[in-house]
């Protein structure tokens, strides 16, 4: 994809988000556009970032610890948000390279998060991944787990969550799932909502949303991810 073709996708993207936001009474600038840059190298990035987009989704420590640095350098100001599932050993490479984890699902890695954040000082917002589906194949803690985990994580780990994330099963209708989410998060006086993604963010935004990913709508058809 050329780089005026990214361009003019990344404004068709936030000239829908800006219309969901006025046509479900949100204030302009409610919902945060997290391009989804995962598979994407470094020369597909920088148009979006030249264009003055700051908040990028990544699934990988090691692939983000290989082609963000140089660009970070040049753009200081950029926001980096894992999206991916995090092994409770690359705890440390995670808590150096993200601004936001939004993929924290289980004690182990509320411990390892933990214990990382307090050495090194550095302090990454905190989701928490709900598999609103019950998906076996994906992360995420279960609905009727989620509030014991929270909790577990507020006073046992000393952790401040600030919001939940959830990817609704692909043969489901999403609204339900998001709206799921919402009720999970106000009964546990959580304001961020990470949901909704390419095909389903104007839904997600209206049952409240305040971060949406979306990656195809602005960077093309990805390959195939290759983990690291």
């Amino acid at each position: 994809m050329s780089e005026n073709e990214t361009v003019e996708r990344l404004a068709t993207v936030k000239a829908a988000i800006a219309r969901a936001e006025s046509d479900y009474d949100r204030k302009p600038g409610f919902v945060t556009l997290i391009a989804v840059s995962k598979t994407f190298p470094a020369e597909d990035i920088a148009p979006a970032l030249a264009a003055g987009q700051r908040v990028f989704g990544e699934n990988y420590v090691q692939e983000t610890k290989a082609k963000w640095p140089e660009l970070r350098e040049r753009y200081p100001d950029v926001e980096l948000h894992l999206i991916g599932p995090l092994q409770s050993n690359k705890a440390k490479e995670a808590v150096e390279l993200f601004d936001v984890i939004q993929t924290l699902d289980r004690p182990s890695l509320a411990e390892a998060l933990a214990k990382e954040i307090a050495k090194q000082g550095r302090t990454p917002r905190l989701f928490v991944q709900v598999n609103t589906g019950e998906e076996p194949q994906k992360g995420g803690v279960a609905p009727r787990e989620v509030d014991a985990f929270i909790e577990t994580c507020r006073t046992q780990y000393g952790l401040t969550i600030e919001g939940l994330m959830c990817i609704p099963p692909a043969e489901d209708p999403p609204s339900p799932h998001f709206a799921l989410l919402a009720t999970i998060a106000k009964r546990n006086g959580l304001n961020g909502l990470s949901m909704g993604m390419s095909a389903d963010f104007d839904a997600a935004i209206q049952m409240g949303a305040t971060h949406v990913r979306v990656g195809s709508a602005i960077f093309g058809t990805r390959a195939k991810a290759v983990k690291p």
